[in-house]
């Protein structure tokens, strides 16, 4: 049994606003699918939504939680960075990492293009490119947790609306789901993946931009070369299992990403 996870005062330097708590005793299950690091991300979190870890509460320091659970300091440091992330820690120099705004949560919602076309009054429709089953590459496997070479399903999609194409997808999924032509072109992947009693949790995101290559501009029917907004994605479920990468490029003519942003 791990010992319980219990954030250190520095001494001398604890007062009201720089509280330490105490959190109750958990256990890393490293016979369980779920990831270490979500595992004690999820801790963590639990105990701040609960009010056991309050706000200005000082975790002890990488190494020390990495040495407390015999976990690797990159595990910790990627349990520790989903909280920041989250809103719920923050990095201070000289002080470490503290617990911030407990009971607030940022209004992000991990919804799917045609989720939030069809939420908007529109009528998305998908044209399915390409839809087939491949060893993964390198890089998708390691995004998905996979072994190299290990199959995946790969598919391609053209979304529309109002009769003009928005966006192409490349969606990446463990090979143990079977999605058919007519699925995807009836829905949206993440209504799919819904279907299939899968509980979307949380995802990493990063988005970009670049220049249309030759193929893209066509289907988008922008000109050759015209900018696109690109976005990576890895959606993971309420086990911490990753279910989907995606690789999306949007007509930068028709379509913006919005975030709201909120002060600490």
């Amino acid at each position: 049994m791990s010992p319980p996870l219990r954030p250190r005062a520095r001494p001398h330097e604890e007062d009201e606003e720089d509280e330490v708590a105490d959190v109750p005793t958990f256990d890393i299950d490293r016979s369980s699918p779920t990831p270490l690091w979500f595992q004690l991300s999820h801790a963590i979190e639990s105990a701040i939504s609960e009010g056991r870890l309050p706000t200005g509460s000082r975790l002890e320091n990488e190494l020390s939680l990495a040495e407390r659970y015999g976990l690797s300091r990159p595990t910790v440091r990627r349990a520790v960075q989903e909280l920041v992330d989250k809103g719920l820690l923050v990095r201070k120099r000289g002080v470490g990492t503290q617990v911030i705004q407990p009971h607030v949560r940022r209004s992000v919602e991990l919804t799917s293009l045609y989720d939030d076309l069809a939420r908007g009054g529109e009528k998305p429709t998908t044209e399915v490119l390409s839809l087939q089953r491949v060893p993964a590459p390198a890089d998708v496997a390691e995004e998905l947790d996979l072994a190299p070479g290990e199959e995946v399903v790969a598919l391609r999609r053209l979304r529309r609306t109002r009769g003009e194409p928005l966006a192409l997808l490349t969606n990446y999924l463990p090979g143990r789901f079977e999605p058919t032509l007519e699925e995807l072109t009836e829905r949206g992947l993440y209504q799919y993946l819904r279907g299939q009693g899968v509980h979307l949790r949380v995802a990493h995101q990063r988005i970009g931009a670049r220049l249309a290559r030759a193929d893209e501009a066509r289907l988008l029917e922008e000109p050759p070369r015209s900018a696109l907004l690109t976005m990576q994605r890895t959606a993971f479920d309420d086990k911490g299992a990753a279910v989907e990468h995606g690789r999306h490029v949007y007509r930068a003519s028709r379509y913006d990403f919005e975030t709201t942003l909120v002060g600490r």
